[in-house]
C-alpha cells in the first residue's frame, strides 16, 4: 500500500486518459449508464448500472443531491479596443461592501487584457448585447468584471449566455439538447457554472423506485465554479489553491442526516460537490447547518465525518476531484478502478458513466 504521507505530489494523481474514452454525448436514459461498484471493505469491484441502486442501497440509506442548477455561463464577445475574439465563463456574482455588483469570470482573449478595457458581449446570433468593464485581475488568474447595467445577473445570462459544457466535449460547442441534458432533475437554485455531473445519471421514475424502496433524499447547494474542474498546476498538492465555492446545508438536511445516523443508515453523497458541502457542515466534528463560501481540500489523511458513501463521475487527471476520490477509496484501490474502468471501457468524464464507492 502507498501510504499518504507519500502522495504529496500532483504525479500520483495523473494518468493516461485515452481520448477516446471520454463521453461526448449523453446516453438516451440517463439511468442506462453503467456503474463500477467499489466496496472498501472487501476491496472488490462490481460492473453494475446506474438502474441498479435500488438494489444496491438499503432502504434506511440517504441519499444526499446537489439542488444547484447550471446557468448560461459561457459568454461570447470581442474587445472593444482591438476587435479580437474574447471568451469567458461566469463564475459568481461578487457584491462589495459599497454595494457595486461585480461578476467573477474565467476569461480567454488573444493578448494581454488591460484593467479598464471593455469587453462588447454578443448574442447567439452575433449581435452586440451588453458591455463588460475590466475592474481586477485576482492571484488565481480570474477576473471582476463591471457589467455597466442595473440588469439582474440571470437575466444577464439568460439573455447573452450559452450552455457551459465542458471543452472536452465537442470543443465546448453545445448544442440544442445540452440545455436539458446538462441540467439535473432535481437543479431547482440557479448559481453553477458548471453541472455536478454524478447527478445527471438520476431520472424521475429512478428516484420513485428509489423512494419506494425506502431510500430516502436530501439536498444540499453547491454551486460549482472553478475549482471544481480545474486541474492542479502545481508539483505538491498541498501547494494547490482552493478558490472557495459558495453552499449551503438546511436544518432540514441536518436532521435527515442525524435521523439516518441514528438508525444505522449511510450517507450517500451524490458528487464530489454534495460530499465538500457536508463535511464543510461537519469542520467542529458534527454536522450543523451551513451556508456560505466553503475552500475545503480534502486531501490523503482527512477524516470523514459525514460521508459514508459517494456516487461520482470519474474525473480529469491532476485535478482535486481526483485526491478527494482517492482519499475516501484510498490511493492504491481507486488507482486499480480507474484502471478497469479504462480497461472494461467506461465512459469518462460529464457525459460519462460513475462509481459508487461503499
Amino acid at each position: 500500500m502507498t501510504g499518504s504521507a507519500d502522495l504529496n505530489t500532483a504525479d500520483f494523481y495523473d494518468y493516461d486518459l485515452p481520448e477516446s474514452s471520454i463521453a461526448q454525448e449523453p446516453l438516451a436514459d440517463r439511468a442506462a449508464a453503467r456503474l463500477l461498484v467499489l466496496d472498501r471493505a472487501t476491496q472488490s469491484i462490481r460492473h453494475m448500472n446506474i438502474r441498479d441502486l435500488p438494489e444496491i442501497l438499503a432502504p434506511n440509506d440517504l441519499l444526499i443531491v446537489n439542488d444547484s442548477q447550471v446557468v448560461p455561463a459561457r459568454l461570447h464577445g470581442r474587445r472593444a479596443k482591438t476587435d479580437g475574439r474574447w471568451e469567458g465563463l461566469f463564475l459568481a456574482e461578487v457584491v462589495r461592501d459599497d454595494g457595486r455588483r461585480l461578476l467573477r469570470l474565467m476569461s480567454k482573449a488573444r493578448g494581454t487584457l488591460r484593467v479598464g478595457e471593455r469587453l462588447v458581449i454578443m448574442d447567439k446570433d452575433g449581435g452586440d448585447q451588453a458591455v463588460l468593464e475590466l475592474v481586477s485581475r485576482d492571484s488565481g488568474g480570474t477576473w471582476l468584471v463591471d457589467p455597466c447595467s442595473d440588469e439582474p445577473t440571470l437575466d444577464f445570462l439568460s439573455r447573452v449566455g450559452r450552455v457551459p459544457l465542458p471543452g472536452y466535449i465537442r470543443e465546448g460547442i453545445a448544442r440544442s439538447e445540452d440545455v436539458e441534458r446538462y441540467q439535473t432533475v432535481f437543479a431547482e437554485r440557479p448559481g453553477s457554472a458548471a453541472a455536478p455531473t454524478a447527478g445527471l445519471h438520476f431520472t424521475p421514475s429512478l428516484l420513485r423506485e428509489l423512494e419506494r424502496r425506502g431510500v430516502k433524499r436530501a439536498e444540499v447547494t453547491l454551486h460549482v465554479g472553478i475549482d471544481t474542474f480545474r486541474p492542479i498546476g502545481t508539483k505538491q498538492i498541498d501547494e494547490h489553491a482552493m478558490h472557495s465555492e459558495w453552499c449551503a446545508v438546511s436544518e432540514e438536511t441536518v436532521a435527515a442526516i442525524r435521523h439516518t445516523k441514528g438508525i444505522n443508515g449511510r450517507v450517500v453523497a451524490v458528487g464530489t460537490t454534495a460530499v465538500r458541502s457536508l463535511e464543510t457542515a461537519a469542520k467542529a466534528g458534527a454536522t450543523e447547518a451551513f451556508v456560505g463560501a466553503t475552500d475545503l481540500y480534502i486531501r490523503p489523511g482527512y477524516s470523514f465525518c459525514t460521508v459514508d458513501a459517494m456516487l461520482t463521475n470519474f474525473h480529469m487527471p491532476r485535478t482535486t476531484l481526483m485526491v478527494l476520490v482517492s482519499a475516501f477509496a484510498g490511493y492504491d484501490f481507486m488507482r486499480h478502478a480507474y484502471q478497469e474502468a479504462i480497461r472494461a471501457g467506461y465512459r469518462f468524464l460529464s457525459y460519462g458513466d460513475a462509481m459508487l464507492i461503499l
